[in-house]
């Protein structure tokens, strides 16, 4: 996408650190005393079972929540710290894919990818261009003015990768993006987020229940000379294939880190609760 490369960050210090992050409700802690660090153009899996805290955390790395105590650091800012007004701006700089797309059933495509710049006053002659841009991206500019209720469950799906990148960010959270969907579908996703981190440079955090989208993303990468995903191993080049964006894996049990590294250390791992997320 035209302008991209200029808006992401060249060298490869933290994009995103959680210190000791707690977070509770009524009910008690559901975060407690998170920490982990994300550099820039790595893909951290976020792994867990339900009401662990993943989707908690995606919402603590926008702003969207702050926590109990800790700090949470995103792009250099302390995001747990700042006030509203400045976390508003903040907020810009992040994309959001969530989970069920989280669209508005009664606008067309283009006003639902459009939202953030008509919030931010975007001249009408400049969006248009943005808008299609952005879903020629996601492969849906035929579905420009569709209704959300006339689109498959796959294509909201990209409708809302779409909404997410049209501030050309620099980090992409992705909360679930391929839960309930078909195999084909799901690949179509995942092919999405290869593109964006080995041809964009974004940093990405994603929340899953699916281990294989995981190692997808830490065996595969897009080549963007052939237009097609290829396996680590295929690329020929020492110098390209050393300069493969990392993806790591963080596992949480009962709202803690159980487990931080490798993606073969999963695949080889005797663990019984590591070994869940492989059957």
């Amino acid at each position: 996408m035209a302008g991209y490369g200029s808006m992401l960050p060249t060298q490869t210090h933290s994009a995103i650190t959680f210190e000791n992050v707690r977070l509770g409700f009524d009910e008690g802690d559901i975060l407690r005393g998170v920490s982990f660090c994300v550099r820039q153009r790595e893909t951290l899996i976020l792994l867990g079972e339900t009401g662990t805290g993943k989707t908690l955390t995606l919402k603590l790395a926008a702003g969207l929540l702050r926590p109990d105590s800790g700090s949470v650091e995103v792009l250099g800012h302390k995001i747990s710290e700042l006030p509203e007004e400045q976390l508003l701006a903040f907020r810009r700089k992040i994309g959001f894919v969530f989970q069920e797309g989280a669209l508005f059933d009664s606008i067309p495509v283009a006003d639902n990818v459009a939202y953030r710049l008509h919030e931010d006053r975007v001249a009408s002659e400049e969006i248009e261009p943005r808008v299609r841009e952005v879903l020629r991206f996601v492969e849906l500019e035929h579905a420009i003015d569709l209704l959300p209720s006339e689109l498959s469950g796959g294509m909201r799906r990209r409708v809302s990768i779409a909404r997410a990148l049209i501030n050309q960010p620099p980090i992409v959270l992705y909360d679930s993006p391929t839960a309930g969907l078909d195999p084909l579908t799901s690949q179509t996703i995942i092919t999405l987020i290869l593109r964006l981190r080995d041809v964009y440079g974004v940093t990405a955090l994603l929340a899953t229940h699916r281990l294989q989208d995981g190692f997808a993303l830490a065996n595969f990468q897009f080549d963007p000379h052939s237009g097609r995903v290829v396996h680590n191993s295929q690329n020929g080049n020492a110098a390209a294939a050393a300069n493969v964006a990392r993806t790591r894996f963080l596992v949480y049990r009962n709202g803690e880190v159980y487990f931080e590294g490798e993606p073969e250390e999963i695949a080889n791992s005797n663990d019984p609760y590591l070994k869940l997320f492989l059957e």
